[in-house]
């Protein structure tokens, strides 16, 4: 919302020498929010100037100029400027190119040394044989409209300035603009009215309310028939509650706009466009109240209100048919469809130059109704803007009767007296209110008279001071205000912020993060030491990602939580899996030259159960009962803490300029036992399968018998399809079911301060025996001797059957309570083969 300053000065005491950065720093402390600063793009010498000679003269192009003499100082006086190209005499030579002025005119002349919009320097310049020391300016030159056919001849605005005035003052060129940024809550401080106010509470100045400055009939005549049409509202509440109706004739619409207004509308970042179109905006920016001007005569009998027809058309006034939908709010006459209610009119019954009757629209629209439709339609307007965030109800019969003096005043036009008011404004409800409940809150010792105070400053009506509980009933323009809570924010608000201490919670000694957050943080260190690069991705992937990373093959079901206004298109789904999301990650590191990456991720997943939500959202400022909020949290997805990590490339090199080892399945394997280790926990790794991983390169991760994630290289289609480095490997399990276990275990293995007593083993077993069922049975026959065993070698082909494979162990020996000799080492080995040969029909190597 950009406020000129020469406005809001109407309305307050905003003092003259204040500057923009004043006004928002005062601002500031009620709660806006401060954007910029805009001031006009003209600066320099531009003075009032009367052609005193104009001679036409000829060019060899065609083209014809006017080479004139121009007064730029009141007749009789000396220039009082200096500077290169400025005439001692107050007479300026001009070279001008257009023809619509006159000897005798006042026009507006921009000297050499000012500057014009788009940062156009003005000198002293010799062209077509003359030396042009300044500009006759034009309109759009100016900045203040369009039009550039011609010369600004100041006669046309009613204006007949001494020669040598600021023409910046003249034509209120030199305002300046505060921008601040409104809430959605605070839709009245889109309005000038609005920002007065607050400026008001915030400096304990005087506000002077334009709406009281606007004299209704004390007897109006019935005008064109207006009925309401929505007898079973959508949205709880009437399409419309409040219409009012006005008609000016004798308008001319082709009046120029008061250079006082196009001003102050530029500096409000509309463009001037027409006297109607500006006096609609400005009352608009005034008071808060969207309005829309019809040209009578192209209306056809009586208006109504209503939702759109199945198939409905309207053209609107951008000159696109929209076909409508049936939530739409329309306005009709007897022709169909003449405008969106609150949004935008209709192509048909615009105000164009040739308009003499204008038919004023005020109405006040269902906020939500006017929001959908600018949605399903894409038509931000400011109207739509204001709309959609509460306006004023009572404001429709004061800002008609503002249009209605403009069009007057500005265009020449006739009030005929004639005023259609239809329906009762809704206006807010009485909030009971504990005055004890502000303190409570805030924290801030507020007593009876500092609350009734600053609720009466907000302009609310208090009622039961005596009784000890308060009736405050909110002013018109405050629909945000509709719980007690809304109401204590206001206190704190106009009391201050800062007068609300600052003081940090102490913590309870003894507390801190709690073990399953610790266990957490000691995960993630661990991998970070481990030289993997924690990640962070969005929850949002596209459902066939979620399918194919999501579950282990394609006839298992997978439900998705499905998002309602997805950020984008393609993502409309939350994430099952991290996958997807991590390997993103890792292609955009590789795309810029990293090519050996390890990354993990930690993040929740989202499992939607048997329901999703509840069939209504319970209302605000009370407790829905148990049963609601038990529906409602059987509606949530269950969220379980999962882990990702995504290799590629090799390992850091053991010295400087040599090659480590090319990263592969192993590594994601190794990665989902070091996240055990560092919970003191051990995951069983078994062969297993999954649709988006490479048959034979895939282990299942079990803990306490149940698969809790996946782990090994991915398909070489997948690969391919993914854009992913060859070989890429990834392992994902559900952290929070290891946290969970791991929680509550303190205990530690004892340290044996023995040496260690090392053998190897090999042995031969048929190829379907995997590593991990021969280790655990080494582990099993070896006894409590055994400390580790680590398959350190896969062998198959010469000197091995067809169809087996030879598998080494590297086995380390120790006792708590002594050093073990060679042969009960032996012994403990021996066992370990013996239990393999039984078992497995495993054969030492």
């Amino acid at each position: 919302m950009r406020v000129p300053l020469s406005w809001i000065r109407e309305y307050t005491q905003f003092p003259a020498e204040a500057t923009a950065e004043d006004l928002m720093a005062d601002l500031v402390r009620v709660g806006l929010e401060e954007e910029e600063v805009h001031t006009g793009d003209l600066a320099g010498p531009i003075v009032v100037g009367e052609v005193l000679e104009k001679h036409p003269e000829p060019q060899s192009n065609g083209k014809t100029i006017n080479w004139c003499q121009v007064r730029v100082v009141p007749e009789g006086q000396p220039q009082t400027l200096t500077g290169e190209g400025i005439d001692p005499s107050g007479v300026q030579g001009v070279v001008c190119g257009a023809h619509n002025f006159e000897v005798g005119d006042k026009v507006v002349v921009t000297l050499p040394g000012s500057v014009l919009p788009g940062g156009f320097h003005i000198a002293a310049r010799k062209t077509y044989g003359h030396v042009s020391a300044g500009m006759i300016a034009s309109v759009k030159e100016l900045g203040m409209g369009e039009d550039h056919a011609g010369i600004l001849v100041l006669s046309t605005l009613g204006l007949d300035p001494e020669p040598g005035t600021d023409a910046l003052e003249l034509l209120g060129l030199n305002d300046s603009a505060a921008e601040i940024n409104v809430t959605p809550d605070r839709g009245y401080a889109f309005s000038i009215r609005g920002v007065a106010r607050e400026y008001s509470h915030a400096t304990g100045t005087s506000f002077t309310d334009p709406a009281h400055g606007v004299t209704l009939p004390e007897s109006p005549r019935p005008g064109r028939t207006i009925t309401l049409n929505d007898e079973a509202p959508i949205y709880g509440t009437p399409g419309c509650d409040h219409f009012v109706a006005r008609t000016v004739t004798g308008v001319d619409a082709a009046a120029p706009t008061p250079p006082w207004m196009a001003a102050r509308l530029r500096l409000a970042g509309l463009r001037p466009i027409s006297i109607a179109v500006d006096i609609s905006n400005y009352v608009m920016w005034e008071l808060g109240q969207p309005l829309h001007f019809y040209d009578a005569e192209k209306l056809s009998g009586a208006i109504q209100v209503r939702r759109a027809a199945p198939g409905e058309t309207l053209t609107t006034l951008d000159d696109k048919q929209r076909t409508l939908d049936p939530e739409d709010l329309l306005i009709t006459d007897d022709s169909g469809a003449v405008g969106l209610a609150g949004v935008m009119g209709g192509a048909s019954t615009e105000v164009t130059e040739a308009t003499t009757t204008v038919l004023i629209e005020a109405a006040h629209f269902d906020p939500i109704t006017v929001s959908r439709t600018r949605r399903r339609h894409k038509l931000p307007s400011e109207a739509a803007k204001r709309n959609e965030r509460g306006v004023d109800p009572l404001l429709p019969a004061i800002a008609a009767q503002r249009a209605v003096d403009l069009l007057t005043q500005l265009a020449g036009g006739t009030d005929t007296g004639e005023l259609t008011q239809v329906g009762e404004p809704l206006t807010p409800a009485p909030i009971s209110l504990d005055p004890t409940l502000p303190e409570r809150i805030v924290g801030v010792p507020f007593g009876l008279p500092q609350v009734t105070e600053a609720l009466t400053a907000v302009g609310c009506s208090i009622q039961g001071q005596e009784t000890g509980m308060l009736e405050v009933t909110p002013p018109s323009w405050r629909p945000d205000l509709t719980i007690p809570e809304s109401l204590v924010e206001e206190i704190a608000r106009l009391v201050g912020f800062d007068t609300i201490p600052s003081r940090l919670p102490m913590a309870p000694a003894g507390r801190g993060l709690t073990e399953a957050q610790q266990r957490r943080r000691t995960v993630f260190t661990g991998l970070a030491a481990a030289g993997y690069t924690e990640v962070l991705t969005y929850p949002f992937y596209s459902a066939e990602a979620n399918q194919l990373f999501g579950r282990a093959t394609q006839e298992q079901a997978l439900p998705m939580v499905r998002l309602a206004n997805p950020i984008a298109s393609q993502y409309p789904t939350l994430r099952t899996t991290l996958l997807p999301g991590i390997l993103d990650s890792l292609r955009r590191n590789v795309s810029r030259g990293f090519t050996d990456v390890a990354l993990f991720e930690s993040g929740s997943v989202f499992l939607p159960g048997e329901s999703m939500g509840s069939p209504e959202i319970p209302g605000l400022g009370y407790y829905p009962g148990d049963d609601t909020v038990a529906e409602l949290q059987a509606g949530i997805p269950h969220q379980p803490h999962h882990l990702a990590v995504a290799v590629a490339g090799h390992e850091p090199g053991d010295a400087v300029g040599q090659p480590g080892r090319a990263r592969d399945w192993a590594d994601a394997v190794e990665a989902a036992r070091k996240v055990a280790q560092l919970l003191g926990l051990e995951v069983e790794i078994r062969q297993g399968a999954h649709q988006a991983f490479h048959p034979g390169r895939t282990a299942q991760l079990l803990f306490d018998g149940a698969l809790i994630g996946y782990a090994g290289e991915l398909h070489p289609k997948v690969v391919q399809d993914y854009d992913l480095p060859a070989r890429t490997s990834v392992m994902e399990l559900n952290v929070g079911s290891l946290i969970a276990a791991a929680v509550g275990q303190t205990s530690a293995a004892p340290i044996s301060t023995f040496p260690p007593t090392t053998q190897d083993v090999a042995l031969v077993v048929e190829e379907d025996v995997t590593a991990e069922q021969l280790r655990q049975t080494v582990v099993e026959g070896a006894g409590q001797l055994l400390e580790h065993a680590e398959l350190f070698d896969v062998y198959s082909g010469n000197g091995i059957e067809a169809g087996k494979k030879s598998l080494a162990f590297a086995l380390r020996f120790r006792a708590p309570d002594r050093t073990l000799t060679a042969e009960e080492a032996s012994a403990a080995r021996a066992g370990a083969v013996d239990l393999a040969a039984a078992r497995h029909g495993a054969q030492q190597r």
